[in-house]
Protein backbone atom coordinates (compact mmCIF):
# COMPACT_ATOMS: atom_id res chain seq x y z
CA UNK A 1 0.00 0.00 0.00
CA UNK A 2 1.82 3.60 -1.20
CA UNK A 3 2.11 6.16 1.53
CA UNK A 4 -0.54 8.28 -0.42
CA UNK A 5 -3.63 5.87 -0.36
CA UNK A 6 -2.45 5.33 3.45
CA UNK A 7 -3.00 9.01 4.43
CA UNK A 8 -6.18 9.07 2.42
CA UNK A 9 -7.40 6.05 4.12
CA UNK A 10 -6.88 7.16 7.64
CA UNK A 11 -7.79 10.78 6.98
CA UNK A 12 -11.31 10.04 4.95
CA UNK A 13 -11.84 6.30 5.08
CA UNK A 14 -14.05 6.27 8.14
CA UNK A 15 -16.53 9.19 6.29
CA UNK A 16 -16.05 7.14 3.17
CA UNK A 17 -17.30 4.16 4.86
CA UNK A 18 -20.33 6.63 6.25
CA UNK A 19 -21.27 7.40 2.67
CA UNK A 20 -21.25 4.07 1.96
CA UNK A 21 -23.04 2.67 4.75
CA UNK A 22 -25.99 5.91 4.02
CA UNK A 23 -25.82 4.36 0.43
CA UNK A 24 -26.55 0.99 1.03
CA UNK A 25 -29.12 1.32 3.48
CA UNK A 26 -30.90 3.77 1.37
CA UNK A 27 -31.19 0.97 -1.27
CA UNK A 28 -31.62 -2.10 0.45
CA UNK A 29 -33.72 -1.00 3.74
CA UNK A 30 -37.14 0.67 2.25
CA UNK A 31 -37.96 3.90 4.00
CA UNK A 32 -34.27 4.82 4.96
CA UNK A 33 -33.66 7.59 2.51
CA UNK A 34 -36.67 9.69 3.86
CA UNK A 35 -36.46 13.26 6.24
CA UNK A 36 -38.38 11.51 8.53
CA UNK A 37 -35.82 8.20 8.53
CA UNK A 38 -33.14 10.84 9.08
CA UNK A 39 -35.44 12.19 11.77
CA UNK A 40 -35.88 9.54 13.74
CA UNK A 41 -31.45 8.59 13.31
CA UNK A 42 -30.83 12.29 14.80
CA UNK A 43 -33.16 12.11 17.47
CA UNK A 44 -31.89 8.50 19.08
CA UNK A 45 -27.99 9.56 18.75
CA UNK A 46 -29.09 13.30 20.55
CA UNK A 47 -28.92 11.44 24.19
CA UNK A 48 -25.77 9.51 23.52
CA UNK A 49 -24.23 11.71 21.94
CA UNK A 50 -24.49 14.50 24.26
CA UNK A 51 -23.29 11.68 27.13
CA UNK A 52 -20.28 10.57 24.59
CA UNK A 53 -18.77 14.33 24.33
CA UNK A 54 -18.62 14.57 27.95
CA UNK A 55 -16.78 11.20 28.34
CA UNK A 56 -14.48 13.05 25.28
CA UNK A 57 -13.84 15.43 27.68
CA UNK A 58 -12.61 13.11 30.00
CA UNK A 59 -10.58 11.10 27.19
CA UNK A 60 -8.97 14.53 26.07
CA UNK A 61 -6.71 14.59 29.77
CA UNK A 62 -6.22 10.89 29.43
CA UNK A 63 -9.04 9.68 31.77
CA UNK A 64 -11.76 7.89 31.50
CA UNK A 65 -15.89 8.08 32.58
CA UNK A 66 -17.53 4.66 33.17
CA UNK A 67 -20.31 6.23 35.66
CA UNK A 68 -22.20 8.23 32.98
CA UNK A 69 -24.90 6.15 32.02
CA UNK A 70 -25.89 5.65 36.24
CA UNK A 71 -25.58 9.74 35.98
CA UNK A 72 -27.66 9.85 33.60
CA UNK A 73 -30.25 7.66 34.69
CA UNK A 74 -29.99 8.95 38.13
CA UNK A 75 -31.20 12.09 36.34
CA UNK A 76 -33.82 10.82 34.48
CA UNK A 77 -35.52 9.17 38.04
CA UNK A 78 -34.16 12.56 40.32
CA UNK A 79 -36.49 14.43 37.68
CA UNK A 80 -39.15 12.08 38.01
CA UNK A 81 -38.83 12.01 41.50
CA UNK A 82 -38.67 15.79 41.98
CA UNK A 83 -42.02 16.39 39.57
CA UNK A 84 -44.06 13.32 40.47
CA UNK A 85 -43.76 12.73 44.13
CA UNK A 86 -42.23 16.01 45.47
CA UNK A 87 -44.77 18.14 42.89
CA UNK A 88 -41.51 20.51 42.53
CA UNK A 89 -41.50 22.65 39.41
CA UNK A 90 -39.82 21.85 36.33
CA UNK A 91 -37.24 24.45 37.13
CA UNK A 92 -36.35 23.07 40.05
CA UNK A 93 -36.07 19.88 38.87
CA UNK A 94 -34.03 20.84 36.05
CA UNK A 95 -31.47 22.65 38.37
CA UNK A 96 -31.42 19.85 41.06
CA UNK A 97 -30.20 17.55 38.28
CA UNK A 98 -28.12 19.40 36.79
CA UNK A 99 -26.35 20.21 39.84
CA UNK A 100 -26.30 16.33 41.20
CA UNK A 101 -24.44 15.59 37.89
CA UNK A 102 -21.90 18.25 38.55
CA UNK A 103 -21.61 16.92 42.33
CA UNK A 104 -20.95 13.91 40.79
CA UNK A 105 -18.21 14.89 38.24
CA UNK A 106 -16.19 16.81 41.14
CA UNK A 107 -16.76 13.58 43.73
CA UNK A 108 -14.89 11.67 40.58
CA UNK A 109 -12.28 13.45 40.05
CA UNK A 110 -11.67 14.56 43.60
CA UNK A 111 -10.94 10.24 44.18
CA UNK A 112 -8.78 10.34 40.95
CA UNK A 113 -6.77 13.84 41.92
CA UNK A 114 -6.92 13.60 45.20
CA UNK A 115 -7.25 9.97 46.34
CA UNK A 116 -4.92 8.51 42.93
CA UNK A 117 -7.88 6.03 42.49
CA UNK A 118 -7.62 5.13 39.01
CA UNK A 119 -10.19 6.19 37.06
CA UNK A 120 -11.55 3.43 35.75
CA UNK A 121 -11.90 1.99 39.50
CA UNK A 122 -13.31 5.39 40.56
CA UNK A 123 -16.00 5.88 38.00
CA UNK A 124 -16.94 2.22 38.25
CA UNK A 125 -17.88 2.22 41.55
CA UNK A 126 -19.69 5.81 41.05
CA UNK A 127 -21.35 4.12 38.73
CA UNK A 128 -22.37 1.37 40.93
CA UNK A 129 -23.57 3.34 43.63
CA UNK A 130 -25.65 5.20 41.90
CA UNK A 131 -27.03 2.52 40.14
CA UNK A 132 -28.26 1.25 44.18
CA UNK A 133 -28.98 4.99 45.33
CA UNK A 134 -31.54 5.59 42.51
CA UNK A 135 -33.69 2.84 43.28
CA UNK A 136 -33.86 2.98 47.13
CA UNK A 137 -36.53 5.96 46.97
CA UNK A 138 -39.16 4.18 45.20
CA UNK A 139 -37.97 0.51 46.22
CA UNK A 140 -36.86 -0.32 42.82
CA UNK A 141 -39.21 0.48 41.07
CA UNK A 142 -40.27 3.30 38.12
CA UNK A 143 -42.08 6.34 38.94
CA UNK A 144 -45.48 7.63 36.99
CA UNK A 145 -48.19 9.41 38.22
CA UNK A 146 -50.70 7.79 40.58
CA UNK A 147 -48.21 5.17 41.51
CA UNK A 148 -48.16 3.76 45.25
CA UNK A 149 -45.54 4.84 47.42
CA UNK A 150 -43.85 2.47 49.97
CA UNK A 151 -45.71 4.72 52.38
CA UNK A 152 -48.68 3.68 50.94
CA UNK A 153 -49.30 7.11 49.74
CA UNK A 154 -50.20 7.83 45.93
CA UNK A 155 -48.24 9.89 43.96
CA UNK A 156 -49.96 12.72 42.30
CA UNK A 157 -47.65 14.69 40.76
CA UNK A 158 -47.49 15.09 36.91
CA UNK A 159 -44.54 15.90 34.66
CA UNK A 160 -45.81 19.59 32.88
CA UNK A 161 -45.89 20.36 29.87
CA UNK A 162 -42.75 23.15 29.91
CA UNK A 163 -40.69 20.32 30.73
CA UNK A 164 -41.83 17.41 28.60
CA UNK A 165 -41.32 20.25 25.56
CA UNK A 166 -37.16 19.97 25.45
CA UNK A 167 -38.32 15.86 25.25
CA UNK A 168 -41.05 16.26 22.95
CA UNK A 169 -42.10 19.71 21.14
CA UNK A 170 -39.78 19.86 17.23
CA UNK A 171 -39.50 22.97 15.79
CA UNK A 172 -40.87 23.21 12.18
CA UNK A 173 -39.14 22.72 8.99
CA UNK A 174 -40.18 22.70 5.28
CA UNK A 175 -43.78 23.86 7.17
CA UNK A 176 -43.52 20.35 9.00
CA UNK A 177 -42.28 19.58 12.83
CA UNK A 178 -38.80 17.73 11.74
CA UNK A 179 -36.25 18.96 14.43
CA UNK A 180 -36.79 17.76 17.95
CA UNK A 181 -35.69 19.53 20.76
CA UNK A 182 -33.16 17.25 21.72
CA UNK A 183 -31.08 17.21 18.61
CA UNK A 184 -30.84 21.07 18.83
CA UNK A 185 -29.58 20.53 22.21
CA UNK A 186 -27.14 18.05 21.08
CA UNK A 187 -25.81 20.15 18.26
CA UNK A 188 -25.55 22.95 20.87
CA UNK A 189 -23.97 21.27 23.47
CA UNK A 190 -21.10 19.64 20.62
CA UNK A 191 -20.41 23.34 19.20
CA UNK A 192 -20.03 24.30 22.53
CA UNK A 193 -17.63 21.39 23.43
CA UNK A 194 -15.79 21.96 20.09
CA UNK A 195 -14.92 25.49 20.72
CA UNK A 196 -13.90 24.87 24.18
CA UNK A 197 -11.42 22.18 23.18
CA UNK A 198 -10.24 23.14 19.93
CA UNK A 199 -10.02 27.12 20.12
CA UNK A 200 -9.43 27.81 24.07
CA UNK A 201 -7.05 28.08 25.82
CA UNK A 202 -8.40 25.70 28.52
CA UNK A 203 -9.10 23.25 26.04
CA UNK A 204 -5.26 23.42 24.70
CA UNK A 205 -4.08 22.71 27.89
CA UNK A 206 -6.76 19.70 28.51
CA UNK A 207 -5.11 18.17 25.39
CA UNK A 208 -1.32 19.01 26.75
CA UNK A 209 -1.99 17.29 30.33
CA UNK A 210 -3.71 14.22 28.31
CA UNK A 211 -0.01 13.81 25.76
CA UNK A 212 2.46 14.79 29.02
CA UNK A 213 0.37 15.43 32.28
CA UNK A 214 4.30 15.75 34.30
CA UNK A 215 5.65 18.41 31.11
CA UNK A 216 2.41 20.75 31.56
CA UNK A 217 2.31 20.27 35.20
CA UNK A 218 6.13 21.68 34.94
CA UNK A 219 4.67 24.95 32.66
CA UNK A 220 2.65 25.79 35.79
CA UNK A 221 -0.84 24.41 34.96
CA UNK A 222 -3.03 23.72 37.46
CA UNK A 223 -3.26 20.16 35.96
CA UNK A 224 -5.25 18.40 38.67
CA UNK A 225 -8.22 21.42 38.33
CA UNK A 226 -8.31 20.52 34.61
CA UNK A 227 -8.82 17.03 35.11
CA UNK A 228 -11.49 17.26 37.44
CA UNK A 229 -13.07 20.01 35.21
CA UNK A 230 -13.05 16.96 32.86
CA UNK A 231 -15.09 15.14 35.08
CA UNK A 232 -17.14 17.92 36.03
CA UNK A 233 -17.98 18.81 32.28
CA UNK A 234 -18.34 14.88 31.59
CA UNK A 235 -21.13 14.67 34.72
CA UNK A 236 -23.39 17.64 33.48
CA UNK A 237 -23.79 16.60 30.23
CA UNK A 238 -24.90 13.12 31.62
CA UNK A 239 -27.52 14.47 33.53
CA UNK A 240 -28.82 16.67 30.55
CA UNK A 241 -29.07 13.18 28.72
CA UNK A 242 -31.32 11.69 31.58
CA UNK A 243 -33.49 15.04 31.66
CA UNK A 244 -34.05 14.71 27.89
CA UNK A 245 -34.80 10.93 28.34
CA UNK A 246 -37.45 11.87 31.46
CA UNK A 247 -38.95 14.60 29.10
CA UNK A 248 -39.22 11.95 26.27
CA UNK A 249 -40.72 9.35 28.15
CA UNK A 250 -42.83 11.05 30.77
CA UNK A 251 -41.84 8.81 33.20
CA UNK A 252 -38.83 7.55 35.51
CA UNK A 253 -38.49 4.21 33.79
CA UNK A 254 -35.34 2.75 35.79
CA UNK A 255 -34.56 0.51 33.07
CA UNK A 256 -34.64 3.18 30.43
CA UNK A 257 -30.57 3.60 30.39
CA UNK A 258 -29.28 0.36 29.71
CA UNK A 259 -27.54 1.13 26.55
CA UNK A 260 -26.47 4.53 27.65
CA UNK A 261 -22.49 3.63 28.64
CA UNK A 262 -22.17 1.12 25.51
CA UNK A 263 -23.54 3.55 23.21
CA UNK A 264 -21.47 6.63 24.11
CA UNK A 265 -18.62 4.89 24.73
CA UNK A 266 -18.46 3.41 21.09
CA UNK A 267 -19.27 7.00 19.92
CA UNK A 268 -16.58 8.56 21.85
CA UNK A 269 -14.11 5.60 21.05
CA UNK A 270 -15.28 5.55 16.63
CA UNK A 271 -14.67 9.58 16.88
CA UNK A 272 -11.08 8.94 17.00
CA UNK A 273 -11.31 7.65 13.52
CA UNK A 274 -13.18 10.80 12.14
CA UNK A 275 -10.40 12.85 9.79
CA UNK A 276 -7.56 10.87 10.69
CA UNK A 277 -7.53 13.00 14.26
CA UNK A 278 -6.36 9.51 16.59
CA UNK A 279 -7.37 11.11 19.49
CA UNK A 280 -10.38 12.53 21.43
CA UNK A 281 -12.41 15.55 19.82
CA UNK A 282 -16.32 16.49 20.13
CA UNK A 283 -16.55 16.99 16.10
CA UNK A 284 -15.60 13.14 15.84
CA UNK A 285 -17.78 12.24 18.65
CA UNK A 286 -20.83 13.80 17.17
CA UNK A 287 -20.34 11.92 13.63
CA UNK A 288 -19.44 8.45 15.77
CA UNK A 289 -22.82 9.08 17.60
CA UNK A 290 -24.39 9.80 14.12
CA UNK A 291 -22.80 6.78 12.45
CA UNK A 292 -24.30 4.53 15.38
CA UNK A 293 -27.42 5.93 14.97
CA UNK A 294 -27.38 5.26 11.05
CA UNK A 295 -26.18 1.23 11.24
CA UNK A 296 -28.65 0.89 14.52
CA UNK A 297 -31.75 2.71 12.19
CA UNK A 298 -30.23 0.48 9.05
CA UNK A 299 -30.28 -3.02 10.94
CA UNK A 300 -33.79 -2.29 12.57
CA UNK A 301 -35.02 -1.53 9.29
CA UNK A 302 -33.66 -4.28 7.30
CA UNK A 303 -35.14 -6.61 10.47
CA UNK A 304 -31.99 -7.86 11.50
CA UNK A 305 -32.37 -9.74 15.07
CA UNK A 306 -31.68 -7.38 17.92
CA UNK A 307 -29.30 -8.90 19.27
CA UNK A 308 -26.83 -8.57 16.22
CA UNK A 309 -26.69 -5.28 17.10
CA UNK A 310 -24.35 -5.17 19.65
CA UNK A 311 -21.82 -7.24 18.00
CA UNK A 312 -21.83 -5.46 14.71
CA UNK A 313 -21.66 -2.27 17.04
CA UNK A 314 -18.44 -4.12 17.91
CA UNK A 315 -17.19 -5.29 15.05
CA UNK A 316 -17.50 -1.10 13.32
CA UNK A 317 -15.30 -0.28 16.50
CA UNK A 318 -12.46 -2.41 16.25
CA UNK A 319 -12.37 -1.59 12.49
CA UNK A 320 -12.48 1.88 13.42
CA UNK A 321 -9.39 1.83 15.75
CA UNK A 322 -7.70 -0.23 13.89
CA UNK A 323 -7.98 1.54 11.24
CA UNK A 324 -6.74 4.49 13.43
CA UNK A 325 -4.12 3.52 15.61
CA UNK A 326 -2.41 0.48 13.16
CA UNK A 327 -2.37 2.48 10.26
CA UNK A 328 -1.15 5.82 11.96
CA UNK A 329 1.39 4.29 12.88
CA UNK A 330 2.16 2.73 9.90
CA UNK A 331 1.82 6.03 8.24
CA UNK A 332 4.60 7.93 10.68
CA UNK A 333 7.18 4.96 10.68
CA UNK A 334 7.02 5.46 6.52
CA UNK A 335 7.35 8.99 7.20
CA UNK A 336 10.97 8.55 8.83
Amino acid sequence: MSNDLNVFIIKYGFLVLLVGLIIFFSIFASGFAGPRSAVFIFQSVAITGILALGVTCTLVVDGFDLSIGSVATSSLMMSAYFLVILEASALTAIIACLLMGAFVGLINGILIVRMKVPDLLATLGMMFLLIGLQRVPTEGRSIATGMRLPSGEVADGVFPESFLWIGRHRFDLFLEKLIPVPVVIFILVALFIWIFLELTRHGRLMYAIGSNERATALSGTNTNFYKVLAYVISGVTASIGGLLLAARLGRGDIASGNNLLLDSVAAALIGFAVLGAAKPNALGTAIGALFVGILLQGLTMMNAPYYTQDFVKGGVLVIALVFTFALTSRSRQGGH
